[in-house]
């Protein structure tokens, strides 16, 4: 299974974000649509990725509180990135390897969605259900041998 199935039935509603706008503003946004990341955005191509972790840290750096940091301060600027064309099991290995949780997908340097690990693990799961159920009909129609 490659990553561009999995983005056909996820959808291709994408959020982003510039890496000038402020992180309390990011925070809010992330909040209100309960996302987990949003890809920085920067002359048209993929900036960088925010996500709950950097939050996390720069809540640390700034003594408990989100200050007056924008999103470039503590996005991170070199995310994992995968392709349409990557299968599945390529991509959970890279995200265990990288303990990366989402990943930004990219065909060339078009943005094609985020891939989080959430996103993976279902695929996964719903492919070994179909092939397990598959697997207990194909034993379920065994055909009987005529004994001679």
């Amino acid at each position: 299974m490659k990553v561009s199935e999995i983005l056909q039935v996820k959808g291709n509603i994408l959020f982003t974000i510039t890496p000038d706008t402020a992180l309390m503003d990011a925070v809010t946004f992330m909040d209100e649509k309960d996302l987990g990341s949003l890809i920085v955005m920067e002359a048209g191509v993929v900036a960088g990725i925010l996500t709950f972790r950097e939050v996390i840290r720069a809540i640390h750096k700034n003594g408990g509180s989100l200050g007056a940091d924008t999103v470039r301060s503590c996005m991170d600027d070199h995310p994992l990135t995968i392709t349409p064309d990557t299968e599945v099991n390529e991509v959970r290995r890279l995200m265990l390897e990288k303990h990366a949780r989402y990943v930004p997908v990219l065909d060339q340097n078009t943005l094609m969605g985020v891939m989080s690990f959430y996103d993976v693990a279902r695929a996964v799961l719903e492919a070994q259900s179909f092939e397990n159920k598959m697997l207990k009909a194909y034993i379920r129609d065994w055909p009987v041998e005529d004994e001679k």
